[in-house]
């Protein structure tokens, strides 16, 4: 009895925020190695099922780096990066988008048996209008979102159905361009004006020292944020999804940065009053 009764706590606890929540869209980043761990996964994708179900209107953005990188090492290609953003000539983002279309469709799948309605979108099809990204040392076809069109995807939310996207976009030059998923993923977050954007990851989180596991941030300002990266505090691959976050919050309420590998920590991070990551606010 006393269990069953902790649960229905559980259960009231999230009350208040699955009625803040309803039909609130939120925006979830999701990829790296933990997109390829099933039982990650899996859990991941549960959560996102619980959302959709209790009202919120789900967009996921997925992002597939380890898939493509394994390809092109099975087919003896070399993968090239320069600041973390990989170099994709015309064969490159051919294996680019097969691979995110495979993850994409196994994506819909998985959520479709966990009961939810899904459906997979392309970037290039009518979403993400992009442009060649402008950097030192040419990048090939890497994008940079120039604008967002909504419709489709708030077609999908407005029929309760979770819209999950692969990060591509097509340039009024008529090419094709591979996007940065976490670029990608705050410029939709932006443009469907989200309650909330999440970047699930396989850290805890911004750590005020990143040796130190205790040092976890549970809430910060852009403001602040914009300090830790000047100052070497947050560094490496956490440095793009910070910025990811801190433009989506030029008009989402809040982003959020949570490890994936806790089990069902997006639920912890929406539904309870201390959350499990970092929340960035403006």
């Amino acid at each position: 009895m006393e269990e069953a009764i902790k649960k229905a706590e559980v259960l009231i606890e999230a009350l208040p925020y699955i009625q803040k929540f309803y039909r609130k869209i939120v925006v979830i980043k999701y990829g790296g190695s933990i997109l390829g761990e099933d039982k990650i996964r899996q859990g991941v994708l549960q959560d996102i099922v619980f959302l959709n179900l209790v009202g919120i209107r789900i967009v996921l953005l997925h992002g597939g780096g380890p898939n493509i990188s394994e390809r092109m090492r099975s087919e003896g290609r070399k993968t090239e990066f320069v600041d973390g953003m990989r170099v994709t000539d015309v064969e490159t983002l051919k294996v680019v988008e097969e691979e995110l279309e495979v993850l994409n469709k196994k994506i819909v799948n998985e959520l479709q048996r966990l009961g939810a309605q899904a459906v997979g979108l392309n970037g290039k099809d009518g979403i993400i209008q992009a442009e060649k990204k402008k950097t030192k040392i040419d990048l090939g076809l890497v994008g940079q979102v120039k604008q967002v069109n909504t419709s489709r995807i708030q077609e999908a939310l407005e029929s309760n159905v979770i819209a999950v996207v692969l990060p591509m976009g097509f340039g009024s030059d008529n090419k094709v361009y591979n996007i940065n998923a976490d670029e990608a993923a705050s410029s939709v977050a932006l443009a469907l004006k989200a309650e909330k954007f999440v970047v699930l990851t396989n850290v805890a989180g911004i750590m005020r020292n990143p040796e130190d596991p205790n040092s976890l941030l549970s809430s910060l300002s852009a403001q602040e944020a914009e300090v830790l990266i000047k100052n070497n505090v947050i560094q490496t691959g956490m440095i793009p999804k910070v910025k990811a976050c801190l433009d989506a919050v030029k008009g989402v309420a809040k982003a959020h940065i949570i490890d994936a590998r806790i089990p069902h920590g997006l639920l912890l991070e929406i539904f309870t009053d201390k959350g499990v990551g970092t929340e960035i606010v403006h």
